[in-house]
C-alpha cells in the first residue's frame, strides 16, 4: 500500500471508500456524559447521494488549503484523512479533522490511528493547537477517538454543532 498527498482530480475517488459497517450501539450525549444505547442497523455503503454531498464539501475543503492525504491498494483508494484549513471560533487556535475515513476490508490493521496521527502532526503548521472532530454517534467511531487520547467538547464550534448536533464533538490537544 502507497500513501500520499491527494490532489483536486483525486477528490473523484472518494466513492471508492467502502463504508460497510454493521453498527449494534450508539452514544448520546446526556448531561455532559455519554451513554451508551442499543441501535442496530447495517451501514450498507454511501446512503444515496451522501458521495456526491460529501465531494461537493470536500471541494470546497480543498479549494480553501484543505490538507487531503490517502491510503491507496494500487490504484484503489482505501482510506483518507482531510484537515480543514478554517481555524475555528473556540478558544485555541483549532482546525476540524473534517474527514476520516477507512475502507471496511482494510480496517483493524492501524490505518485510521496512523492517519490521525498524521493529521495531528500536520495540524500545527497550519496554525492549530487541537483537532475537533464531529464524530457519528456509532459506538465504534466514537471508542476510537478516546482510544487515541480525544475528549469530549464542553463547548463545540457553534457552526459545527449547528450542521451536525446528533454528532459527538471530540477535541484532541496537540503537543
Amino acid at each position: 500500500m502507497q500513501q500520499r498527498d491527494l490532489g483536486r482530480a483525486d477528490l473523484a475517488l472518494l466513492e471508492q471508500i467502502d463504508r460497510r459497517e454493521l453498527i449494534e450501539q450508539l452514544y448520546l450525549l446526556d448531561g455532559g456524559k455519554l451513554k451508551l444505547y442499543e441501535e442496530r442497523f447495517d451501514m450498507d455503503g454511501w446512503p444515496p447521494g451522501e458521495a456526491q454531498q460529501n465531494a461537493e464539501v470536500l471541494a470546497a475543503c480543498f479549494a480553501r488549503g484543505g490538507w487531503f492525504h490517502g491510503v491507496f491498494d494500487g490504484e484503489m483508494l482505501v482510506a483518507l484523512v482531510v484537515l480543514d484549513s478554517v481555524l475555528l471560533q473556540v478558544e485555541r487556535p483549532a482546525l476540524q479533522l473534517k474527514f476520516l475515513h477507512v475502507s471496511r476490508d482494510y480496517r483493524g490493521r492501524g490505518i485510521a490511528g496512523r492517519l490521525f496521527r498524521l493529521a495531528c502532526a500536520r495540524a500545527p503548521s497550519m496554525g492549530a493547537q487541537e483537532i475537533h472532530i464531529s464524530a457519528t454517534p456509532s459506538r465504534n467511531t466514537v471508542d476510537f477517538y478516546l482510544h487515541l487520547s480525544c475528549t469530549l467538547l464542553d463547548s463545540p464550534d457553534p457552526e459545527l454543532l449547528r450542521i451536525e448536533p446528533e454528532d459527538i464533538h471530540l477535541c484532541h490537544r496537540l503537543g
